[in-house]
């Protein structure tokens, strides 16, 4: 099966000597890959360049086959993005700000922009304007948003923010669902070891903007009482405490 996301020796070196250096790793189809690492770690930089936002200093990254390098038109096709925090329109309501973002993909009608709000607990709110939304509310919009076009891939920079414990179960199931219903493909990055634990297949830990171990969080539970656990030992064994 074609993989839905590989990373080659990803590097990308800021003027202040941060970055990440040779990141690697693959993500299949259906899989909810989890990119954990405490804030700073890279997380947010690899996933800049993975939707294009960033220019990698070498390496590629290929969704689908397709490189974000060479041919990124055809590599996002597939691709819906949250990343660092979920912007809108705050003088649209959540119904208007969907309407616009869905211009952008002829086949995205009213009935899919309402199933979007439903997905996310957002229906309720559909005619209030976004300036009077909590971060949590922002965050469902954007997660709204990303999903409208029914993308293959999802990549989301820290989905969890702002979301009460109500907000973090719907979002966990939501997650769930659309991986294991229609195979959509996660990428997730948190500093949330529980949220991760109890979402994700697979599991990379980022440390100092190196990947340190990506394996299947099954294993890792298999070798660990919890995944908090297995990070704590993964910063001890590269020796950055």
């Amino acid at each position: 099966m074609e993989k839905a996301i590989v990373i080659d020796g990803l590097t990308k070196v800021y003027k202040n000597g941060r970055g990440i250096w040779d990141i690697s790793l693959e993500v299949d189809q259906g899989e909810i890959f989890g990119f954990l690492g405490p804030n700073g770690a890279g997380k947010t930089t690899a996933m800049k360049i993975m939707t294009g936002l960033m220019r990698a200093d070498s390496g590629d990254v290929r969704i689908f086959g397709a490189s974000i390098s060479q041919n990124y038109v055809q590599a996002m096709k597939h691709v819906g993005c949250l990343i660092e925090t979920a912007e809108s329109y705050p003088y649209l309501t959540a119904y208007e700000n969907l309407k616009l973002f869905s211009r952008y993909y002829p086949e995205v009608d009213d009935k899919r922009i309402e199933e979007c709000l439903q997905i996310t607990g957002m229906l309720k709110y559909k005619k209030e304007k976004a300036k009077r939304f909590s971060l949590g509310m922002k965050q469902r919009l954007g997660i709204a948003a990303a999903i409208l076009s029914r993308p293959r891939v999802l990549i989301l920079d820290e989905p969890l923010n702002g979301l009460d414990v109500e907000g973090m179960i719907e979002m966990r199931k939501l997650i769930k669902g659309l991986a294991g219903e229609d195979k959509t493909t996660f990428f997730i990055s948190s500093h949330l070891i529980h949220d991760v634990e109890l979402t994700c297949t697979k599991i990379g830990v980022i440390y100092g903007g190196r990947l340190t171990n990506v394996d299947d969080t099954r294993n890792i539970l298999s070798n660990y009482s919890t995944l908090e656990n297995f990070f704590i030992s993964e910063v001890d064994r590269n020796g950055r405490v």
